[in-house]
């Protein structure tokens, strides 16, 4: 009894060991199906996968216009040949305007048709043919963006399909770097040819464009969404805190009105009923009074009114006789009556001039000048 009781913890701690394998296997398994080995890629779609070939023809017809008649003209042989290697017939109507693929009996792959659809449509959206024929690829898929409604006003709708393009369509080929997708602008649509992950970007920068927002906003999040994918640690994390949040400046704040309505706080009970002049009448006494009384009051309240009339008139007109505040006139300074005046200083000042006048020496150099004739006449003899 003892040996058993002894068993039963052990047991206990062995299963529970090995369901925390378990589980930590099945998180590996779930991380290594979501991450898809560098290099792999899906096996092509031969004919042994469909050995028996489609039961029914399918085909589908898209109309081009005018000017791309000469171009498609040209290029149509090699269109017809690359087609025929997957078995697929086309034709073009240049009297109707249009471009048809349909199936034969020999076409295997139930998807191509779906693909030469999408190729005669590209074609017609003035793509030229090297870049359409990519479509045929599995790998790759187009998207034809239409946003000919997304702006009504025709100026501006010129105006950002401008910006999408950019300076020398600069914008446009960084965007096709950055999503490894060929963009083509023409008229009212936005084709793009390239991967799954690309498409979704670029049409999520078309549509962020027609609503007036400046590509170059989603360029920068796609550049550093590009450097992350490259750290493998960071491929399971979330990259919102890398990513930088865009703040429109340029909001249009709705204009208020200049006189607010007040609302008044909703009552089950109806207003009350406003008083008739009867009412009124009965309120102030004027009911009960005889016609002549009634006429006196009202030539009274006339005579009141012009009175009132005539004395505002009156004070109108008496203000052009009202004389005008006068300033007060003030009185000169006297001028100061004594004046001290210094005889020394002028004296002094007399001297100075006496001796400036026709360039006269000083005493000092008199004195100076007679010495030294002295000195030369005694020299001489």
């Amino acid at each position: 009894m003892a040996s058993s009781s002894v068993d039963e913890p052990a047991k206990a701690s062995r299963k529970s060991d090995s369901h925390q394998q378990k589980q930590k296997l099945e998180n590996q398994d779930e991380a290594e199906l979501l991450t898809v080995p560098d290099g792999w890629k899906e096996p092509a779609f031969s004919k042994e996968d469909n050995p028996r070939g489609l039961l029914e023809e399918s085909s589908f017809a898209t109309l081009f216009p005018k000017y791309r008649e000469a171009y498609l003209k040209e290029c149509w042989p090699l269109v017809q040949k690359a087609l025929n290697e997957h078995h697929v017939k086309a034709t073009l109507d240049l009297i109707e305007g249009s471009m048809t693929v349909c199936t034969t009996k020999k076409t295997f792959d139930p998807y191509i048709i779906i693909r030469a659809r999408d190729l005669i449509k590209l074609l017609a959206r003035s793509v030229s043919f090297e870049q359409a024929v990519r479509i045929l690829q599995d790998d790759v898929a187009c998207d034809i963006i239409k946003i000919g409604s997304l702006v009504r006003n025709k100026e501006r709708f010129v105006k950002r399909r401008q910006r999408l393009i950019g300076p020398k369509g600069s914008t446009l080929k960084a965007l096709e770097l950055l999503t490894n997708c060929y963009v083509m602008v023409q008229g009212n649509t936005v084709s793009a040819i390239g991967p799954f992950s690309g498409l979704k970007e670029v049409r999520k920068v078309v549509l962020d464009t027609m609503k007036n927002i400046h590509p170059i906003y989603n360029i920068k999040t796609l550049m550093i969404k590009r450097e992350l994918a490259k750290d493998s640690e960071l491929r399971t994390q979330s990259w919102e805190r890398f990513l930088p949040q865009f703040k429109h400046k340029n909001v249009n704040k709705r204009k208020e009105p200049k006189k607010k309505s007040v609302k008044k706080e909703y009552t089950p009970f109806p207003p009350p009923q406003p008083e008739s002049q009867i009412d009124k009448e009965l309120a102030s006494g004027e009911y009960f009074l005889k016609a002549s009384q009634k006429k006196r009051q009202k030539m009274e309240a006339i005579k009141a009114k012009q009175a009132e009339v005539l004395t505002k008139r009156q004070e109108e007109r008496n203000k052009a006789f009202i004389p005008p505040k006068e300033k007060p006139a003030v009185k000169p300074k006297g001028a100061p009556t004594e004046t001290k005046i210094d005889v020394a200083a002028i004296k002094e000042k007399v001297q100075k001039a006496k001796a400036k006048k026709l360039g006269a020496l000083t005493a000092e150099e008199v004195k100076l000048k007679m010495e030294a004739d002295g000195k030369k006449q005694k020299r001489k003899k």
